[in-house]
C-alpha cells in the first residue's frame, strides 16, 4: 500500500499550483474502507488562502462523506522529508488519532513512516472544551 500511496501522491504533486514558492507537494489519503483521496498544494498570491496538499486530500474525502482514515503519504521535490504544517496537523487531529500513519517521501526515493502522535502533542481535540457551548 505504501507504494500505491507514493504513486498517487506523486501524480497529485504534478498538479500543484505553486507559482510563488515553487514548493510543490502531493498527498494521498487512505480511508478505512481503502479509498484513496489525492491532494496537491494550491497557492494564492496573498498567501493566507493557500491550501496545503494534505488539507486538499482531507477536504476531498470529507466532502464525499468519508470520515475515517488509516494513512497518508506526502511527497515533495525536496531532498529532505517534509512533515505537515501546523494548520494541517490541527485539521488532521479532528479526524486522525495518534496511531494514524504518515509516510513521508523525498525526491531521492526514500521514505519514513511515523505515527501522527509523533508530530502533534497537546492539540485541540474534538472532545475538548474549546468551542464547546455546552461547557
Amino acid at each position: 500500500m505504501i507504494l500505491k500511496l507514493k504513486k498517487i501522491a506523486k501524480e497529485a504533486m504534478s498538479k500543484a499550483y505553486a507559482p510563488y514558492s515553487g514548493f510543490i507537494v502531493g498527498a494521498a489519503l487512505l480511508s478505512e474502507d481503502e479509498q484513496i483521496f489525492s491532494g496537491c498544494n494550491i497557492e494564492n498570491k496573498s498567501l493566507t488562502p493557500t491550501v496545503c496538499a494534505e488539507r486538499t486530500a482531507i477536504f476531498k474525502a470529507i466532502s464525499e462523506g468519508v470520515l475515517n482514515f488509516k494513512a497518508m503519504g506526502i511527497i515533495t521535490t525536496d531532498d529532505n522529508f517534509t512533515a505537515p504544517c501546523g494548520v494541517c496537523r490541527q485539521v488532521m487531529s479532528e479526524f486522525m488519532d495518534d496511531n494514524f500513519k504518515i509516510i513521508l517521501f523525498n525526491n531521492k526515493g526514500e521514505s519514513k513512516k511515523y505515527d501522527f502522535g509523533y508530530f502533534f502533542k497537546g492539540r485541540f481535540e474534538p472532545n475538548s472544551k474549546i468551542g464547546n457551548k455546552k461547557n
